[in-house]
């Protein structure tokens, strides 16, 4: 995918852009006509996979505990607690897309089995994802889901990966130091809230106050979370569950965190260096489809992460959805060339795609230096 080549106002440096030459062109209303019917989402299906994902991750959690440590049992219990676990926190992303006001006990279901306990409760990624989706804010500096990676020094989609190690334990900070002190310091709340209570990959990222109607509900979360990590730590203390299982939930979490930045890394083209604002058809074109095969990309991409690019093309579009907007488009459309632009073949082909061009980037920039 080609992409331009724009000048810093405030330094005069050359910088990449993630502006599509091309996008003008991209068949927007055609794309909307053909999925028009695919918008409703079905509550069973919601229902049915987050349980069954949440029912089979935390039954291998407790295999993993039981387990003697190192045996093949434990490692088989640990990857399916982590792709029975991953599965069911990626609803999050679906949660963040509900309209206001509908599936409510579907919020509070997920935080009670997988939210909380995982010590991400729903609030801490809801708003942040539909900013992502703006057209005034995707790309931008204001987007916390947003790095220019593709442009940017190799070695940062590296450390992305490997920062997953403490992501757990920041995470039981969080809720077990940090959350009390929120509720006795209103000022030191307001802080956390800011800046440590958002699932982002912009470490810089300053969230924006929650508006009235939130406080009560983000106060909640954070209450309910930290009750779930004292009285886990609790039960550990005096024996009643082993401490085995905070080992064995570290580590989930970890390889959880793992593969979701692999995802991510393969979610979008990450161009866009001068950090400016696109239209909806450059922000399809700086993200990624990767189809691969509906059984075993979907255990690295799931509940229609596969269709990322898709996904932003109609944010708000059901996941069970996506695999068929996807395949119709690519059948149906007149001209599919700048559809299937944002294809990738795998998620080795896309995070290897990412690499050459943040080395061919950086190459560029010690030219210019």
């Amino acid at each position: 995918m080609t992409v331009e080549k724009v000048t810093d106002a405030a330094t005069g440096a050359p910088v990449r852009s993630g502006k599509h030459p091309e996008a003008a062109d991209f068949p927007l209303k055609e794309a909307r006509k053909l999925v028009k019917d695919l918008w409703k989402p079905d509550a069973r299906i919601y229902w049915t996979d987050f349980t069954l994902s949440a029912a089979i991750g935390w039954g291998a959690v407790a295999v993993a505990t039981m387990a003697a440590n190192y045996s093949l049992m434990q490692i088989l219990a640990l990857v399916v607690a982590t792709l029975g676990l991953y599965r069911a926190v990626i609803f999050i992303h679906e949660i963040a897309h509900f309209r206001k006001g509908t599936f409510t006990a579907f919020r509070r279901f997920f935080n009670a089995f997988c939210g909380m306990p995982m010590m991400v409760p729903a609030y801490t990624y809801a708003d942040v994802h539909i900013d992502h989706h703006k057209p005034q804010v995707y790309g931008t500096a204001e987007d916390g889901e947003y790095l220019p990676f593709a442009v940017d020094k190799p070695w940062k989609i590296v450390a992305f990966i490997v920062q997953a190690l403490i992501v757990p334990g920041l995470l039981l900070l969080r809720y077990t130091v940090l959350m009390p002190l929120t509720l006795i310091i209103p000022a030191f709340r307001r802080y956390v809230w800011k800046r440590a209570s958002s699932l982002v990959i912009d470490f810089a990222y300053i969230r924006p106050e929650p508006k009235k109607d939130q406080v009560a509900g983000w106060l909640l979360e954070d209450i309910f979370t930290g009750i779930y990590a004292y009285v886990a730590l609790g039960l550990m203390y005096m024996g009643t569950l082993p401490w085995k299982l905070l080992a064995v939930w570290y580590v989930v979490t970890i390889l959880i965190f793992v593969l979701n930045g692999l995802r991510t890394l393969a979610a979008h083209a990450y161009r866009n260096g001068g950090r400016e604002r696109m239209t909806q058809q450059e922000e399809f074109l700086d993200s990624v489809d990767i189809p691969g095969n509906r059984y075993i990309s979907a255990l690295w991409a799931p509940v229609g992460l596969r269709f990322h690019a898709t996904h932003h093309l109609f944010p708000g579009m059901p996941y069970h959805s996506l695999e068929k907007a996807y395949f119709r488009l690519k059948a149906e459309l007149p001209d599919n060339r700048l559809y299937l632009a944002a294809t990738r073949p795998s998620l080795m082909a896309a995070v290897a795609q990412l690499w050459r061009e943040a080395k061919a980037a950086q190459k560029d920039a010690q030219k210019a230096a």
